[in-house]
């Protein structure tokens, strides 16, 4: 590699990640915009937390367990080494791949919002990031631990998962509702007849600034996980579009116009696409998109009124369902027999994303199970009717008016 194709990856890939860096202002302030009002400053202090601790975690172990790399060396050795250079490019990407890391957490602030405590909730952050995400990061991406090569000799193809459909929202999608299963709804949420308080959006700009946010930022989520210049495509970014806009349509039309079904059908979308975005068709992304409007708007109905799953902000439909569809969709629409690139095969996909939600959940529940029986996980009733604002950080979103009050 040449110092100037070295360098031109490093400046592609440090974009990608600055961009998904700036996904988590959406995540922090589509959360915003969904909580009630006593509970925004809260929503804003976790993601930028978790950001923080996921990164310490993912740069101490989580790394390591998926590719093998560690950062206990020399600086020299750490720009120029083997495996790390030339000029520290494995630093960059250890920057982009912790940004997808730090997504899993904040996923699952969303749907624990409005009544976890602060403490149990980094703890859970911290084990995830280090040991939960990454054992099957290195599964899927890092072709450790065998399940790959199981996939090639048994069906010829290898599980698909350009950029993160299963790997990342999937995942955080399962383990948060294995989370909010083990904390319960918010008080006052459900009574014995179904629904007893509506709760509404504290914000729809705050709200839909977080989509927007998280929209832009998706180009690089996906585009730049090719993670060299050589390797770049228009086609995913023109699927990555398409999506979006069949998840916001389709959205739209089953959602009865309602914004918050609106805003969030683009992230459906988006999350459904991610796995094929490299080998699908601009038309057949847009039906996965479309399609992946639908499963968000049907499956926040079922999880809120009939199952009675106070899952606030809807990340297991959003991120946990959506991202199943979207593994499963890259193995059919990705075959050439339906305008796709080929190299898939639709029953590793099933497997594999079955696979990996069920780990999800069986690992989150495992985590939020062993940190709830230590130390619990619930704020007390007094602190969540206060609201986590002031019972947590001990002032609420608008400080100068509350004094003035």
């Amino acid at each position: 590699m040449t110092a100037q194709s070295a360098g031109g990856d490093l400046f592609f890939v440090l974009m990608g990640a600055i961009l998904v860096f700036a996904m988590h202002g959406g995540f922090a302030f589509l959360e915003v915009g969904t909580v009630r009002h006593k509970n925004q400053v809260n929503a804003l202090v976790k993601i930028l937390v978790d950001f923080a601790i996921s990164t310490t975690a993912y740069f101490l172990i989580g790394y390591t367990l998926a590719y093998g790399l560690d950062f206990f060396r020399s600086a020299d050795e750490l720009v120029n080494g083997e495996g790390y250079g030339p000029q520290g490019l494995t630093l960059v990407k250890f920057f982009f791949l912790v940004t997808f890391a730090a997504a899993v957490p904040a996923i699952i602030s969303g749907g624990i919002a409005e009544r976890m405590k602060f403490l149990p909730q980094c703890l859970a952050t911290g084990l995830i990031v280090a040991i939960v995400y990454p054992l099957f990061e290195g599964t899927i991406w890092g072709g450790a631990y065998g399940l790959q090569g199981w996939f090639e000799t048994a069906f010829g193809a290898r599980f698909h998962d350009f950029a993160g459909s299963i790997v990342v929202h999937a995942v955080g999608g399962w383990i948060a509702l294995a989370a909010v299963l083990r904390l319960g709804p918010r008080l006052g949420r459900y009574g014995p007849e179904g629904v007893k308080a509506a709760f509404p959006p504290s914000s729809i700009p705050w709200l839909a600034l977080g989509s927007w946010l998280l929209c832009i930022g998706w180009f690089g989520f996906n585009v730049m996980s090719a993670q060299a210049l050589a390797s770049a495509s228009g086609l995913v970014a023109i699927n990555s579009l398409m999506a979006m806009v069949g998840g916001i349509l389709a959205a739209t039309v089953v959602g009865k116009n309602d914004p918050g079904f609106v805003h969030n059908g683009a992230l459906a979308g988006l999350v459904a696409v991610c796995a094929g975005s490299d080998v699908m068709h601009p038309m057949g992304s847009f039906v996965v998109g479309a399609a992946a409007g639908i499963i968000f708007v049907k499956g926040f109905e079922i999880c809120q009124f009939r199952l009675k799953i106070d899952d606030v902000l809807g990340v297991w439909p959003l991120h946990g369902l959506c991202g199943l569809w979207g593994g499963i969709a890259a193995g059919i629409f990705g075959l050439e027999s339906l305008g796709g690139l080929g190299g898939v095969s639709l029953p590793v996909q099933l497997i594999g994303s079955l696979l990996g939600a069920a780990y999800a959940f069986a690992a989150g529940l495992v985590v939020y199970s062993v940190i709830g029986a230590l130390i619990g996980l619930r704020l007390s009733a007094e602190d969540e009717r206060r609201g986590a604002d002031r019972s947590i950080h001990h002032i609420g979103a608008n400080p100068e008016a509350d004094f003035m009050r």
